[in-house]
């Protein structure tokens, strides 16, 4: 997954002795990074811990295929044919925790819509989604604090598998994608509602719509749930409008102002407008998403179209599993 480094600009301005220089990157308090190495750790943490479960050499005895890395005993992984990710077996992931239509609404397994954002389908599974999110979460936690993207990334998760959930029904899906696509839709919302702060400001709307166009095109592929990074994007995106406000440019030097001075609101009122719309979508939208679940509809009847959001036929692939 690609990710984006967009750097906030900051605007000159005269030198004067009673006011200080206010810059956008310097002035607000800049945090220290722990959550999202938390999670990282926590991601390969559990994947070592589903391929202990898995044990490849036991499970495979007397079946055609031979585990792959086999000097890594138990941990070795599966046979490239059944796994071409090198990770363990589908029955290995269901059984701990995989996203699976049918465990859910009728095996009243609801626990799966969050188990499943921690499981990974294989080696390079996991280290895409790590390496990812360092490059994303890092600098997100560093500006907005562990609260607000720990939100973000756990909600836009849940909000992933709850689409993927809908739509995807005959098999197992795992992985950190949507939570990911979730920081992704953030950033974009973060730019959007903090537009009058930022310095070339279409060069980076560009850049960042092009890195996301990029990672959503590539969920057309067959065995990539795109479903998940949708429903994660959309609900980071609308979380971004929530939880990630700056002060319109020149707020914080209002305390140096002459007492008789003309103060500045500290958020303009688009950032309201945008924040109020956002929370009522999220609220509808989850509401809507999971009585649809449990009442085991699929999103499909609803939506004729959808399937194509997740897999677009070709000469060289078939969608129909």
């Amino acid at each position: 997954m690609a990710s984006g480094d967009l750097e906030r600009g900051t605007k000159n301005r005269g030198n004067n002795s009673n006011i200080p220089s206010y810059y956008v990157e310097t002035a607000e308090k800049r945090w220290t990074s722990w959550i999202i190495p938390m999670f990282v750790a926590v991601n390969i943490a559990v994947f070592i811990v589903v391929m202990y479960v898995n044990d490849c050499p036991k499970k495979t005895q007397g079946i055609e295929g031979s585990c792959v890395a086999k000097f890594l005993h138990r941990f070795s992984f599966q046979p490239l044919k059944e796994n071409p990710l090198f990770g363990p077996s589908s029955d290995t992931l269901e059984k701990m925790g995989a996203l699976e239509w049918n465990k859910v609404v009728h095996g009243h397994q609801g626990w799966r819509l969050v188990s499943c954002i921690w499981l990974h389908a294989g080696v390079i599974h996991v280290l895409t989604n790590v390496l990812s999110l360092i490059f994303i979460g890092i600098r997100l936690e560093q500006e907005f604090g562990f609260v607000r993207v720990g939100i973000i990334y756990l909600v836009s998760g849940f909000g992933g598998s709850i689409l993927s959930a809908l739509f995807i029904q005959k098999n197992i899906s795992v992985g950190a994608s949507g939570a990911l696509f979730g920081l992704l839709g953030a950033m974009l919302s973060e730019l959007l509602t903090n537009w009058t702060i930022y310095a070339n400001k279409i060069a980076a709307l560009f850049t960042l719509v092009i890195i996301i166009a990029i990672n959503l095109a590539v969920g057309i592929l067959p065995h990539v749930d795109n479903f998940a990074h949708i429903g994660g994007f959309i609900s980071g995106f609308l979380l971004g409008f929530v939880l990630l406000l700056r002060p319109q440019f020149g707020w914080a030097e209002n305390r140096y102002s002459p007492a008789d001075a003309r103060v500045k609101s500290k958020h303009k009122a688009y950032q309201y407008v945008f924040l109020l719309a956002a929370a009522v979508l999220l609220i509808v939208g989850f509401t809507l998403g999971l009585v649809t679940l449990f009442k085991g509809k699929s999103g499909s009847d609803h939506c004729s179209w959808c399937h194509y959001l997740n897999c677009v036929p070709t000469s060289r692939w078939k969608c129909q599993n």
